[in-house]
C-alpha cells in the first residue's frame, strides 16, 4: 500500500504538473515542451489515479479531493487528443475518386535527420511509393548529392536548400513548379520554400513547405520564432481566400497545441489526421515517446485518398505519405475561422517573433 501510495504521489505531480504547464502564456522551453506528451501524461495520470484509489481505502475530503483532481486531469488530456483517434469525426473527407486521376496529387515529406547516412533506405523507399513531390528537411549538399544520385532523374523540378545547421530544406517535383520561392520568414537561416504546382487536370495548387525551430534547450530556448512563422503563414494564407492550399514539414509543434490550432483557425485548412489518428512520426527510435511533429495541412476542396506514417530510415523521424484528390463538389467542411481575438493575437505573436530575432542578431554582433 505504502509502495502505491508514493508511486500515486510522483506520477500524480508529474501528470498534474504537465497539465497545468501549457496554460501558462510563456514562450519559454520547458513550458511550451509540456505541449507534446499528452498521451504519455494522460497515461501517466490514469495510472495515478489507479494507484491512488488502491491505496487509499478512506473517503474523506482528502482523498476525495485527489481522486477528482487526477481524474479530471487524465480527462483533460484524454479530451485534447481525442480528435486524433478513429473516434472523433474526420476533419478532411475521404475521396470519393479512389482511382488515380489527373485531380490526385502524392505527397511525401520526410525529416532525414542530417548525421544519418542511411540514404539508401530513404531513396528505395521513395522509388517504392513513387510520390508526385518529396519534401526532404535536414537535408544539406551531401544529401543532396545522394538524392540526386539515386532519383535526380525521376524529379526534374527542384528547389535545393543545402545548409549545415540541420535547417536544409529540399523540394524534389515530378510536376513543374511555379514561380518557386525560398523565404525566410523569421529567421535569416532558417528556410521556406513557397511555390505552385498545376494538376494533370489543369488545376493549381498552392504549396507552402515549413520547418520553424523547435522550442528546445539545445536549439531555440522559446517557441517564439516558431509561432511567430506559423501564424505569419496563416495570415498569408487567410488572404488568399478560395485558393487550393497545401502546408507541409517539420512543424516542430503538436497538432493540439494552441500554436498549431490557431494556424488552422487563421488558415481555415483542414487536419487530415482529426478522425483518422495522430500518425506520430517523432522519435522514431523510442516508442514510448512519440507525438505527431510533421505535418500535412489542406484546403477543403482536396480529399483523402490515402494517409500513412512510412517505414524507418535511419532517421529520428518517419516519413509521411499522402494522397490527395482534388474534389471541389465534396467541399462540405470549410475549415475554421478566427475567434475573436485570434488576429490580434497572431499580429502580436509576428511582431514578437521579429523582434525577438532582431535582439538575437545584436547579441551575436
Amino acid at each position: 500500500m505504502i509502495a502505491l501510495r508514493i508511486l500515486a504521489y510522483v506520477l500524480g505531480t508529474i501528470g498534474v504538473v504537465g497539465t497545468l504547464m501549457p496554460f501558462i502564456k510563456y514562450d519559454d522551453w520547458w513550458i511550451r515542451g509540456f505541449d507534446y506528451p499528452r498521451q504519455q501524461l494522460a497515461f501517466l495520470l490514469f495510472l495515478s489515479a489507479i494507484c491512488w484509489v488502491l491505496s487509499n481505502q478512506q473517503n474523506d475530503a482528502l482523498n476525495i479531493a485527489v481522486s477528482v483532481i487526477l481524474v479530471s486531469a487524465t480527462l483533460y488530456q484524454g479530451y485534447r487528443i481525442l480528435p486524433y483517434t478513429p473516434l472523433h469525426g474526420k476533419d478532411a473527407k475521404d475521396a470519393e475518386i479512389l482511382e488515380e486521376s489527373s485531380g490526385h496529387l502524392t505527397l511525401m515529406i520526410s525529416n532525414v535527420l542530417q548525421t544519418n547516412t542511411r540514404t539508401d533506405l530513404l531513396i528505395s523507399l521513395v522509388k517504392e511509393r513513387d510520390p508526385d513531390i518529396l519534401l526532404t528537411v535536414e537535408t544539406n549538399k551531401w544529401w543532396e548529392e545522394k538524392i540526386m544520385e539515386g532519383l535526380g532523374d525521376t524529379y526534374p523540378y527542384r528547389v535545393p536548400v543545402p545548409i549545415e545547421n540541420l535547417y536544409g530544406m529540399h523540394l524534389w517535383s515530378k510536376l513543374e513548379l511555379i514561380d518557386p520561392e525560398v523565404k525566410y520568414r523569421i529567421k535569416d537561416d532558417i528556410p521556406s520554400v513557397e511555390t505552385s504546382i498545376k494538376l494533370e487536370n489543369g488545376h493549381e495548387v498552392d504549396l507552402y513547405f515549413l520547418h520553424p525551430m523547435p522550442p528546445s534547450p539545445t536549439e531555440a530556448y522559446a517557441s517564439t520564432g516558431r509561432d511567430a512563422e506559423l501564424s505569419l503563414v496563416g495570415l498569408e494564407i487567410k488572404e488568399r481566400d478560395h485558393k487550393t492550399v497545401i502546408v507541409a514539414g517539420d512543424m516542430n509543434d503538436v497538432a493540439w497545441s494552441h500554436s498549431s490550432r490557431l494556424f488552422q483557425r487563421l488558415s481555415g485548412l483542414l487536419d487530415p489526421r482529426r478522425g483518422r489518428g495522430m500518425f506520430s512520426t517523432f522519435h522514431a527510435e523510442h516508442r514510448l515517446l512519440r507525438w505527431p511533429l510533421d505535418h500535412v495541412f489542406h484546403s477543403s476542396d482536396l480529399a483523402v485518398v490515402d494517409l500513412e506514417r512510412l517505414p524507418y530510415i535511419g532517421s529520428d523521424h518517419f516519413p509521411v505519405l499522402i494522397t490527395l484528390s482534388y474534389e471541389p463538389a465534396q467541399d462540405e467542411n470549410q475549415g475554421e475561422t478566427p475567434e475573436e481575438d485570434d488576429l490580434e493575437e497572431a499580429e502580436e505573436t509576428i511582431e514578437k517573433g521579429k523582434a525577438h530575432e532582431d535582439d538575437a542578431v545584436i547579441k551575436e554582433r
